[in-house]
């Protein structure tokens, strides 16, 4: 995917639908998916160095939540809020969840994102730099990596979300996988 084309937006209705939901099961989620990771990926939280235990306010401004996400060393968490309102951070990251997504996948270029302001960062900019280094280099796949949160469940979730994420993308045109790098 190009960083140049346009970044999808999620209809505002979808946004507006979201809002009576309850955060507990996206917050369960989120945070079972951020533990995996760092099983999974072991060295990258290190790779963040005195940034580890930062807080990240990931905002995806399309949609009616953030999430904090602190990538603390054998302990990381994230957590769920309905806005950043009265929430501790270090550094924000603001954009599409198309954008945000995209970027964890390598789909995007930060630096594009960045420049062509679809990605806000606010605060520790060195911290967000740091997690962007770690997260390319950790080459992350978002429903490999909730599939694997699963345990004893993970082979038949991978193979549902692989479908999802399919559909998802084809609909949205929201990078849902890391594009594959075909080796001649």
């Amino acid at each position: 995917m190009s960083s140049s084309a346009p970044i999808p937006l999620i209809p505002a209705a979808f946004g507006f639908g979201l809002r009576p939901l309850p955060l507990a099961p996206l917050a369960l989620a989120i945070d079972l998916v951020v533990r995996s990771v760092a099983r999974r990926h072991d060295g990258m939280f290190g790779r963040l160095g005195p940034h580890s235990d930062k807080r990240f306010l990931i905002d995806p401004t399309d949609l009616p939540f953030v999430f904090v996400i602190t990538p603390h060393i054998g302990n990381p968490s994230a957590s769920v809020a309905r806005s950043a309102e009265g929430l501790d951070f270090d550094a924000r990251i603001a954009g599409p969840i198309a954008a945000l997504v995209g970027l964890v996948h390598g789909a995007y270029d930060g630096d594009a994102l960045f420049f062509s302001r679809d990605l806000v960062v606010e605060g520790d900019v060195e911290a967000v730099l740091a997690l962007r280094n770690a997260l390319d280099d950790a080459e992350i796949d978002l429903v490999e990596e909730a599939a694997a949160a699963l345990g004893p469940l993970a082979s038949p979730a991978q193979q549902v979300g692989k479908v999802a994420a399919r559909w998802i993308e084809w609909m949205t045109g929201m990078a849902m996988s890391r594009p594959r790098v075909h080796h001649s």
